[in-house]
């Protein structure tokens, strides 16, 4: 398999300038030819910088839904909360205009959750832009390696939206087919150890190293 295009930038700010960039022209074109857009995106603070420059692009973000690739099962004020972080850094400004799907229900377990997280994400699909991170153990959204139940997430007719383990919470994420459907893909990496795993996971079997699955097709942005 040939590897994903990878985009070495000088440092951390000019990344996330470049790709804020890219990903608001993107959506712009799916706007203008299709209408309205989604973007997925992860939590973590390497993507923060970027979203902070995203959230002040000009766009129709009225027309935009934004969600997660995944999400911890705990209160949106939790320090651990995705969905806090986005709203500090990408949900402000001309961004706050965008509908927000959030994927932490209330409900008591994800599993409860994810039939109906499901059918509110399948209208969104194929995802217009999708952002994803890695860990340095190669996972990303909440897929995480070798963890029990990761076969199913990774199926191809799996619901778009499952609960997973592998984390210290019980967590919330989209599947595999969900993530693959996106019309453009960005991985969004900093430092030495995560490019090392990166070239790691090149070519690498998804059940040892789940960001794989998405690397085909995708842009990867790194900076040390």
């Amino acid at each position: 398999m040939s590897g994903p295009e990878i985009k070495t930038y000088p440092d951390r700010e000019m990344m996330a300038l470049s790709l804020a960039d890219r990903i608001a022209g993107q959506l712009r074109q799916t706007l203008a030819a299709v209408g309205p857009a989604s973007l997925c995106v992860p939590g973590g603070s390497t993507p923060a910088p970027m979203f902070r420059s995203l959230s002040d692009l000009p766009l129709d973000w009225d027309k935009v839904t934004v969600f997660l690739n995944d999400e911890r099962w705990v209160d949106g004020d939790h320090p651990r909360s995705n969905s806090a972080m986005l709203r500090k850094t990408l949900l402000n400004g001309p961004a706050a205009a965008a509908h927000y799907l959030d994927l932490y229900t209330g409900a008591d377990t994800p599993d409860e959750a994810a039939p109906g997280l499901t059918e509110q994400i399948k209208p969104h699909l194929p995802i217009t832009v999708l952002v994803l991170g890695m860990g340095d153990d190669m996972h990303t959204a909440s897929l995480f390696p070798n963890a029990p139940g990761l076969e199913q997430l990774l199926s191809s007719d799996a619901p778009a939206v499952m609960a997973a383990g592998g984390g210290a919470e019980p967590r919330i994420t989209l599947t595999a087919p969900a993530l693959q459907s996106a019309l453009h893909t960005h991985v969004i990496i900093t430092g030495a150890q995560k490019r090392a795993a990166l070239d790691a996971a090149i070519g690498a079997d998804p059940k040892d190293a789940p960001i794989a699955a998405f690397l085909r097709d995708a842009m990867v942005h790194y900076a040390d």
